[in-house]
């Protein structure tokens, strides 16, 4: 059961991109529980940076206050693989009908499988996603990641799969410092409770400094990925911009985090934006002491 849930924490980690100790965090009080992530800012020679942690599926509200922070920046740097015809290169094209291929072309391989899970885990979860809330036709955004098949093949070349690496996150990982009680996450997946499923594993979520320990070393789905955007970072800063946001997945940001010391960045300010707001059952009413009185005249009846 323990190996089950580690497995179901994993992929929800995946799907929400939500493992990264310093970049994630859950805030909690009587009551509600927030999955929280950062917004991290660097600094060097005029030029600023900021990363903001992308969580997939989400409050519709995270969005939209991501959306009006996105419009402040000068260029919008933003993970998606496969992105490459959206963000300003989209912007600035003509509209292109698509050329059909032929029929006996061999049929590519795609991510649709991934974007279903999304979508079958947010409906669950009453969440929405990230690529029906934000607008990446935005003129400033600009793509920073690999291209489908720059992905798959280099996977094939590292014999790596998506479902394979939660897989393995899921059975590196150590035993989590709150893990969620077997019993209750069980009876809110049977009773579809998905306020009582988010509380269960939302704290297990926010343990981002054992999880990132499961997606170390050389990756294609962290390295290679954060590779490329470092290049359009450098690309971008070359042209004069200076007031940058990369919008990422948190379990990127420690290695990210590096690279930008490594240019020289310095970190200079950090804020959290709630991503999930979890509601807390309100606590029952302690039951009122019988009167004595009372008591007695009903034994005398």
């Amino acid at each position: 059961m323990i190996r089950g849930i580690r497995y179901l924490t994993a992929l929800v980690c995946l799907v929400a991109t939500a493992s990264a100790g310093d970049f994630l965090r859950v805030d909690e009080d009587a009551g509600s529980a927030r999955l929280q992530t950062a917004v991290t800012r660097y600094e060097k020679d005029g030029a600023s940076v900021e990363l903001v942690g992308a969580i997939h599926i989400a409050d519709k509200a995270y969005y939209d206050k991501l959306s009006e922070r996105f419009a402040t920046y000068d260029e919008l740097l933003f993970e998606m693989i496969g992105g490459e015809k959206l963000g300003a290169a989209a912007a600035a094209a003509a509209v292109v009908e698509p050329v059909p291929e032929a029929a006996d072309a061999p049929k590519k391989k795609d991510l649709s499988g991934l974007h279903r899970i999304y979508g079958a885990i947010a409906r669950f979860l009453v969440l929405t996603g990230q690529v029906e809330n934000i607008d990446y036709r935005t003129k400033n955004f600009i793509h920073a990641d690999l291209t489908t098949d720059e992905f798959l093949n280099l996977q094939a070349e590292k014999g790596e799969s998506i479902l394979g690496f939660a897989l393995a996150a899921a059975m590196a990982q150590p035993d989590p410092k709150n893990p969620p009680d077997p019993a209750k996450l069980l009876m809110a997946l049977i009773s579809g409770n998905a306020d009582a499923v988010k509380l269960q594993i939302v704290r297990t979520l926010g343990e981002g400094d054992d999880q990132v320990a499961a997606l170390a070393g050389d990756s294609v789905i962290v390295t290679d990925r954060n590779a490329r955007c470092m290049e359009v970072l450098a690309r971008e800063l070359a042209a004069g911009h200076t007031n940058l946001g990369i919008f990422y997945g948190a379990a990127h940001f420690p290695d990210m985090e590096k690279r930008l010391l490594d240019m020289g960045f310095r970190r200079t300010r950090k804020e959290w934006m709630t991503a999930w707001d979890i509601p807390k059952p309100a606590a029952k009413p302690a039951a009122k002491p019988r009167n004595a009185g009372e008591s007695d005249k009903k034994k005398a009846a």
